[in-house]
């Protein structure tokens, strides 16, 4: 059984399972059989999101390519943190055993590595680079095209004009918190949009969905760390993590003291990125 969590919420992910039809359960409840073996895929045990939590489920192995996962006493772990994309582990599996994919899983895996290779996270590794150029022989360009230029909601445009009158610019970086938003892709939308922006090097977007803070940061510089900037911003309020470009998390069922909070926090939290006081302005040039 292949088994995700949570929702698919960005229109390009949308588009790609209408179009390629993955044998892929989403569930919120896994009913597991007793003694069931499970493999975590793009997510380590250590993680606070995944569908084992809280279950008397063990897994046996681990493919991964975040920061940050340990060693693991596990009978097998494959853990890259330099490769782009998880699913470039999983294509060299199947190039390794000569298994030819077919044209819908060659080119959900192109996407995937493109996908992890967006914004400010463009390196490629060396199997990355190969397993693409192997991958791009089987997969659908024309597919690849209408995944990426998937259509987009009116309510899409709705939380992007108020993503930008709540974006200010801290120095060389960003932060908009948003009191709301009609779907939780924005705020990782926002982010990588403003983190193309000229003179920013890192961007912090927050907003409030369903009674949680939805976190997406994103950076620039190669000494700073996005999923250390989350981690260390949601301490105490939630969970994250991420890449060292790329990373989000969440504050649970978050109150209005803990929105107060986390706003103080990250506001510190970009503040201590840079020497010197930073200079507050929105994205129209006016002081907050």
């Amino acid at each position: 059984r292949l088994v995700g969590g949570g929702a698919i919420v960005r229109a390009e992910n949308r588009e790609m399972i209408r179009l390629l039809e993955p044998p892929l359960e989403l569930v919120q409840e896994p009913d597991w059989e007793p003694g069931a073996a499970a493999i975590l895929v793009d997510c380590g045990p250590e993680a606070s999101h995944h569908l084992l939590n809280g279950r008397d489920v063990q897994p046996v192995a681990v493919i991964d390519h975040h920061l940050g996962g340990r060693r693991l006493n596990l009978p097998f772990a494959d853990l890259r943190p330099k490769t782009a994309a998880s699913a470039t582990i999983a294509a060299s599996y199947l190039k390794e055993q000569a298994l030819i994919p077919g044209e819908r899983l060659a080119t959900a895996l192109v996407y995937g590595i493109r996908t992890e290779t967006s914004g400010s996270e463009t390196h490629y590794s060396r199997l990355d680079r190969s397993m693409l150029a192997w991958l791009s022989r089987y997969a659908n360009p024309s597919w690849l095209a209408e995944i990426e230029n998937a259509p987009l909601s009116r309510e899409y445009y709705n939380d992007l004009v108020l993503a930008l009158q709540n974006t200010f610019l801290y120095d060389d970086a960003a932060l908009c918190v948003l009191p709301r938003a009609e779907g939780p892709e924005t705020v990782g939308e926002v982010a990588d949009l403003l983190i193309r922006g000229e003179g920013i090097h890192r961007v912090l977007c927050a907003a409030a969905y369903n009674g949680d803070i939805l976190v997406s940061v994103r950076t620039e510089e190669e000494s700073d760390s996005a999923a250390e900037l989350v981690r260390r911003t949601l301490k105490g309020l939630g969970h994250g993590g991420g890449h060292a470009h790329r990373a989000g998390g969440k504050i649970p069922g978050a109150a209005a003291e803990k929105i107060s909070e986390a706003i103080r926090r990250t506001s510190r939290s970009l503040a201590r990125g840079f020497p010197g006081r930073p200079a507050a302005r929105n994205s129209t040039g006016r002081p907050p």
